[in-house]
Formats: structure tokens, C-alpha cells, sequence
């Protein structure tokens, strides 16, 4: 493809999914989310991260605190960034990046256009529905701890450097403030015995990479990765390089002996499947998918890729299984963008096969398997569905 065209279809792919992904609002805490459900009040001050412990081990399973972070994370206005805890069972843990939009160009970065997050307050937290229902007892996670990592860099939380676009400063440096989510759950939960680590759209880019980590720490634990509603990004080399060198994606590369000599242009979204799968071959990976997901449907036809989403879904599924990574696909039929914080966690159903059962046995140790709609819809969204994403 000519490099014109690329570069053309690099900015429809993130306008689309800051546009797609931007309205990541969070309920006030104290207040009601606008489902009717009220949302518990922040129990204490933010804590400091280096000295975590005792205070998180002291929560009651149903509160969150909110822990700040060292001054080397910060969101993409140079602000203050901080994490999230809910401390439950102690050998269980989902480690959740969350999603919110991106940016790499000079308009798009414009704090007055609002295309991704750039704050992260003290309850900057998701919403208590899908897996975030901890009073749900058809939730399989809800008993476990959760370790939640807010989105505020533009970055995918791939980024690591500080970025000039004309007159504005941007900091990417959500690789930077993900990476002390990891450290957090290293230091609180060094005992874990499961270990999820997942996240919605942008959220969902990031999780191979950090299962691949977190098997280099916890050697004895069960990694399971899960990724919501980012299956449908392309590698293309041109791609990679151009975005990752904007982020800082070089400095993001593990020092794997399998990654020796492999360049940012290599290291596209759904390579990291593949590479953590190879380096950490005992970490079980999956991906959810809407087969016409409106954010990621409209990048592949810009993109100029032969079939549409489906086609890039299973294309990239291909990257995984053909360097022998199993790698359990649900592709649900529909326009609708990630589950995981919606309540169709709990209602879907696709070819016979509920995704809560496909949960479940992931969350619990099984292989569930691949599960693809048959009907998956028509290309063209009907005028009278207009459903909102869940999150980005």
C-alpha cells in the first residue's frame, strides 16, 4: 500500500477510536451511576504506592481504595496518576486496563477537542456492572481482588516518552503507569495463585504483553490474558513504526531471548499475542470480539483489508495459532464494542454457547474453546440499531 494512503488510514483508525472510545465516563462516587445502582464512597485519602500494604490488606472486600503513584507516572496533561484496589481473596487477581481513547497528532491531542482521557482522579474507576458486579453470584470474578489501572495517556498504555506536537507537550507514558499496576500486584499479592489480566478496547491492547511479565514473576501461578474488544487491529509494519515511534514503543519491547533483533515494526497489536505466547507458553490466552464492532469495522475498510473485520479478526487469531500460541476466540454477531463492563456478560449467547460459561471455565482454569457467531449480521448497520459502546 502507498505510504500516503497508510498514513491516511493511521488517522482514521485513532479518530475512530478516540471518537468511538472517548465517552469512558465513570460514576461519582457516593452518587447513583444512572442505573439505579449506588456507587460505594471512597473509603480512605489515596494511599502512597510504595507503602501499600497494610492499608490495602485491611480493606473490606466491598470498598475501593484509591492508591497514588511515584512522580515518573502521570496522565498525558503532565497531572497526577493514580490506581485502584479492591482487596478480596488474596491468591486471586484481575489486573483491569482500563480504556478511554488516543492520540497521536496535533489536533487530535488538543485538550479542548476531548478525543481520549487525559486526568485520572482518585475514583477514576469503572462502573459496578458486567465484571465489576462483585454482588453478582453468577460473577466468576466476584470474589476476587482487583487491581484497576486507569487510562489517561492516548497511548494504549503502550507509551513511555514525552511527544511534541506542534505547540503541545503530550506525555505517553501509560506503559509506564501500567507497569506500576503490575508492580503494585507484585508487592500486595505475591502469593497469587491465578492471576487475570484483562481490559476493554485500548485496555485489551496492553494484556498479552503484561500476562508475558507477570509469568517472569509469578513462575508458579495460573496467567490467564483476556482481551476485550481489540482483536481487530492489523499489524502493518509502516503502522507500528510510525505509531510506535511516537509513543516510545521501542523502550516497551521485552528483553526476551525470543525477541532478539525484533523491531517496533514487528510489534504491532496482535504480534504481542504471539510473542508473550511464545515466551510464556503456560499463560492462557483469549480475545472477545463483535464480528462488525463498529470502532475497529470502519479502520479495517479504511485500511484497504480484503473482507472486512471478520477477515482481520481471523487473520490476526492466525498470527497467534501459527507460532503455536492457543489462543480462544468468543466473536459475538453485532455492532457492539467490548462486554466485559456491560451486562451482557450475563445475557449473551452464541452458537449455543453462553459467554458467561465461556467466562467461567477461562476464569476457572479451563480451555473453552473458540465460539464464532454463524449469522454474524450484515455489513451495514440497520438505521433503527444504535447501541452505545461499552467502554474503549
Amino acid at each position: 500500500m502507498h505510504t500516503r494512503r497508510l498514513l491516511i488510514a493511521l488517522l482514521a483508525i485513532l479518530a475512530l477510536i478516540a471518537a468511538a472510545c472517548g465517552d469512558d465516563s465513570e460514576p461519582e462516587a457516593g452518587g447513583d451511576d444512572g442505573t439505579g445502582t449506588e456507587v460505594p464512597e471512597e473509603t480512605d485519602e489515596p494511599e502512597d504506592l510504595e507503602e501499600p500494604t497494610d492499608e490495602a490488606a485491611a480493606a473490606p472486600a466491598s470498598e475501593w481504595i484509591s492508591h497514588e503513584t511515584p512522580e515518573e507516572c502521570m496522565c498525558s496533561d503532565g497531572s497526577d496518576f493514580f490506581i485502584q484496589s479492591r482487596i478480596s481473596d488474596p491468591t486471586k487477581v484481575v489486573l483491569y486496563f482500563q480504556g478511554g481513547g488516543a492520540c497521536f497528532t496535533e489536533e487530535m491531542c488538543d485538550p479542548d477537542n476531548g478525543p481520549y482521557k487525559k486526568t485520572s482522579g482518585p475514583d477514576d474507576r469503572s462502573g459496578d456492572t458486567g465484571i465489576f458486579e462483585f454482588d453478582n453470584p453468577d460473577n466468576p470474578l466476584a470474589d476476587w481482588s482487583f487491581i484497576h489501572v486507569p487510562y489517561c495517556t492516548g497511548d494504549v498504555h503502550i507509551g513511555t516518552t514525552t511527544a511534541t506536537y506542534g505547540d503541545l507537550n503530550i506525555e505517553h507514558k501509560g506503559f509506564i503507569n501500567a507497569s506500576h499496576g503490575m508492580d503494585f500486584l507484585l508487592e500486595n499479592f505475591s502469593d497469587a495463585e491465578q492471576v487475570l489480566v484483562t481490559g476493554s478496547s485500548a485496555g485489551g491492547v496492553p494484556s498479552p504483553l503484561f500476562g508475558g511479565l507477570l509469568a517472569d514473576e509469578l513462575p508458579e501461578a495460573d496467567i490467564a490474558v483476556l482481551a476485550d474488544g481489540s482483536g481487530g487491529y492489523a499489524s502493518n509494519p509502516v503502522q507500528n513504526s510510525f505509531i510506535g515511534g511516537l509513543w516510545g514503543l521501542g523502550d516497551v519491547i521485552p528483553d526476551w531471548p525470543e525477541l532478539e533483533g525484533v523491531a517496533i515494526e514487528n510489534f504491532g497489536i496482535p504480534d504481542m499475542f504471539a510473542h508473550a505466547g511464545v515466551h510464556a507458553p503456560g499463560v492462557r490466552m483469549a480475545r472477545y470480539d463483535n464480528s462488525w464492532d463498529e470502532t475497529q469495522a470502519f479502520f479495517a475498510g479504511f485500511a484497504g483489508l480484503d473482507g472486512g473485520l471478520p477477515s482481520v479478526l481471523n487473520a490476526n487469531e492466525a498470527i497467534a495459532e501459527d507460532a503455536g500460541v492457543d489462543l480462544d476466540v468468543f466473536v459475538a454477531p453485532g455492532y457492539d464494542h467490548t462486554i466485559l463492563r456491560s451486562d451482557r456478560v450475563y445475557s449473551l449467547e452464541v452458537a449455543g454457547v453462553t459467554f458467561l460459561d465461556w467466562l467461567t471455565s477461562f476464569v476457572e482454569g479451563g480451555d473453552p474453546g473458540d465460539v464464532r457467531c454463524t449469522e454474524c449480521g450484515p455489513t451495514e448497520r440497520p438505521p433503527e440499531e444504535d447501541d452505545e459502546d461499552d467502554a474503549a
